[in-house]
């Protein structure tokens, strides 16, 4: 299992070298939101402020994507991701695709 802590945007990590790449990793998630979701978020929205039913569908697929990309990171023998982003996307009206992404690599510390 990767430590989070071994998990970075950077192309580096301070105190380790990388010995080995192990190429590009990614986890992916498509949600829809709900019709009692949409109904909640609009009514959210004619108050303002910050719409927290969104917050929470967009935090859930945040996290279910990069616990897929650190899997597949350790299915890879990786021990941390380097250049880690996230990329989202409207699949369709109501459907978000999350992608994490980063590059997975064997490292020691210095």
């Amino acid at each position: 299992m990767i430590d989070n802590n071994l998990i970075t945007t950077s192309t580096s990590l301070e105190g380790y070298r990388v010995i080995r790449q192990l190429g590009v990793v990614r986890g992916i998630t498509v949600r829809s939101r709900s019709i009692l979701g949409n109904i909640a978020g609009g009514l959210q929205s004619v108050f303002g402020g910050e719409l927290s039913v969104y917050v929470e569908l967009c935090e859930k697929a945040r996290e279910e994507a990069y616990h897929r990309m650190i899997m597949h990171a350790g299915e890879r023998g990786a021990n941390a991701i380097i250049a880690m982003r996230y990329d989202a996307n409207d699949v369709g009206e109501t459907i978000t695709e999350v992608l994490a992404y980063g590059t997975a690599v064997e490292v020691e510390r210095i």
